[in-house]
């Protein structure tokens, strides 16, 4: 009957320490999505764009996006890219002669 116990113990032991990882895992997850995809307000906050400016990038393919529920979500690997290929990195010499 010890013998059961100790078992049991250890069954118990080894399920919460699965528990917990486990945990690590949705919560590692869950972060990973967060770093990634970014909804609509948050992408216009960023931008400091109107409804409407995000609603034509959507519509002129020039912004790819994730729709659900009639929510929309962004990469921000494709934020980063949309504003690199309009990065101006020519600067204009302003010399007042």
């Amino acid at each position: 009957m010890t013998e059961i116990m100790q078992l049991l113990l250890e069954l118990s032991s080894a399920i919460k320490e699965i528990k917990a990882q486990l945990l690590v895992l949705k919560q590692t997850r869950t972060e990973q999505f967060k770093q990634n995809w970014i909804e609509g307000q948050e992408v216009m906050f960023a931008l400091k764009i109107s409804k409407r400016t995000l609603q034509s990038l959507r519509d002129a393919g020039t912004l790819p996006y994730s729709r659900i529920n009639g929510k929309f979500y962004y990469k921000i690997a494709d934020l980063e890219k949309l504003l690199e290929s309009n990065y101006s990195g020519n600067l204009k010499n302003e010399s007042h002669d």
